[in-house]
């Protein structure tokens, strides 16, 4: 049979590099995104070629109309297109709306709710029956802070994940008759570097405590919900957001 290929924006560090692993050990071949760290990306294309799937990594920036074009375009090069993770996103700032700067509000709504809209366009109209796709499976990765608001921290970035939520609720009834799931998964508090990247590397020390578990999750750990989502386990499951947060 045909290996699945799937595409991954923010594919090559994080959360996004744990998802390509796990994919890579279901039997998935990888198209990976990624917007600036070409050293992540090649230490994990090398990675996931190591588990023995075919792995591309394309540098392109998905909040921008043309670099969404340009990421699908190379993945139509590679293959058919069955499976998109939705995980591009940075929190970018840390500190009350008030004293955000403007131009980070527009940045973080850009990347995180913009892109994240570019993508799924790009992903139905890649894998709908009705448009030449085979189906598929297409993962939005949200943010517990879509729920919680993240008050005094990063409100611009909640908002923006919220939409993702609405994105994902609405769009699964869209295609559902297109041969297209559209599922979410909500990560809370997580060992990455999204956090030292907006400025303040301690936070994981910081609220991990404070989550009902008693720490911070891994990126594997969210890696394997997309897994379960993305296969035939979660064949019923369309239009709803898991949440992976330690109970936060």
């Amino acid at each position: 049979m045909t290996r699945p290929l799937t595409l991954v924006t923010g594919g090559t560090r994080g959360i996004g590099a744990a998802v390509a692993l796990r994919l890579a050990a279901e039997g998935h071949d990888l198209v990976l995104g990624f917007r600036q760290d070409a050293g992540a990306a090649e230490e994990c294309r090398l990675a996931v070629g190591d588990a023995g799937a075919g792995c591309h990594v394309v540098r392109a920036d998905v909040s921008r109309p043309d670099g969404v074009d340009q990421l699908f375009a190379r993945a139509a090069e590679v293959g058919r297109v069955t499976g998109v993770v939705n995980n591009a996103g940075a929190t970018l700032h840390v500190g009350p709306l008030a004293d955000t700067p403007v131009d980070v509000v527009e940045e973080t709504v850009r990347l995180n709710l913009t892109g994240a809209l570019l993508v799924a366009r790009a992903a139905v109209r890649t894998m709908a029956r009705s448009r030449g796709g085979a189906g598929g499976v297409l993962v939005n990765i949200s943010s517990g802070a879509a729920t919680l608001g993240s008050p005094g921290e990063y409100v611009q970035y909640a908002a923006a994940k919220a939409g993702v939520d609405a994105l994902t609720l609405g769009l699964a009834q869209e295609v559902a008759a297109d041969g297209v799931r559209v599922v979410g998964v909500a990560p809370g508090i997580v060992e990455t570097r999204i956090h030292a990247d907006a400025g303040e590397p301690g936070r994981v020390d910081r609220v991990g405590p404070l989550v009902p578990l008693g720490r911070a999750g891994r990126p594997a750990e969210v890696a394997e919900a997309v897994a379960w989502l993305m296969g035939d386990a979660a064949s019923y499951v369309t239009g709803t957001t898991l949440r992976v947060a330690g109970g936060r």
